[in-house]
């Protein structure tokens, strides 16, 4: 048929025994339970190779018509990290001292965050994430890009599960607004941070919140047949 002219086969799906699926699935789960979020790096480098292929694995997410709007800026310049630092900690500042509601720095308190950002320049590698709403076209042209949140978050949890699985640390920083990235790292118009991610080894002395997660029950909804009847 002509409009799948240009479809190739499915080649490299394997399927699986059911014991290996549920093998895979179980080592899967443990694996993640020990992701945590961490403060605390060590200045260690991270070998040659491995950022590339966890952002190589990264672009690999579904996205909106193909557009694969992301870009990630990889930091290792202490001076460039050590810029980003103070430009993200005065927006840090400003925030828990003007603008952050009351719920929110009592939801914060528990996980010990404050406006001091030393990671930033302690680690050794920073990721800025940048969304791209459309595609700068050589003639001038605007070229739309589409669900540009949805699909650089799921390029962003691919990121991460991929540095974890490599055996290494992240941590997710959000300042509020982002716009100095796009200044200090020299990013068009187009474009807007999504966010920044550190990365790199854990401190021997690295410590993190004795937090638990919400059991399966509380996350998912599962409907089979009969909910679906009895719900009619």
């Amino acid at each position: 048929m002509s409009d799948r002219a240009h479809f190739i086969p499915l080649a490299d799906y394997e399927r699986m025994p059911e014991d290996e699926m549920r093998r895979r699935a179980a080592a899967f789960l443990a694996e993640m339970r020990r992701r945590r979020t961490v403060r605390d790096f060590s200045a260690e480098p991270v070998p040659a190779g491995i950022i590339e292929s966890c952002l190589a694995a990264a672009g690999t997410a579904p996205n909106g018509a193909n557009r694969q709007p992301w870009h990630f800026v990889v930091v290792t310049d202490p001076a460039i990290k050590s810029k980003i630092r103070a430009a993200a900690e005065r927006e840090e500042r400003d925030f828990y001292e003007n603008r952050a509601p009351p719920e929110w720095i009592e939801a914060l308190a528990p996980l010990g965050t404050g406006p001091e950002k030393p990671f930033l320049e302690v680690a050794p590698v920073l990721v800025a994430i940048f969304a791209q709403s459309y595609e700068l076209l050589p003639d001038g042209r605007k070229l739309k890009n589409y669900y540009v949140t949805e699909s650089v978050g799921i390029a962003t949890g691919i990121l991460i599960t991929g540095l974890h699985h490599a055996g290494l640390v992240t941590l997710t920083h959000t300042p509020s607004p982002m716009g100095f990235l796009n200044e200090l790292l020299g990013r068009p118009t187009n474009e807007r941070a999504f966010l920044l991610l550190v990365a790199g080894y854990p401190a021997d002395d690295a410590a993190v919140p004795d937090i638990g997660r919400k059991p399966i029950d509380e996350i998912a909804t599962f409907l089979d047949a009969g909910d679906r009847e009895s719900a009619q």
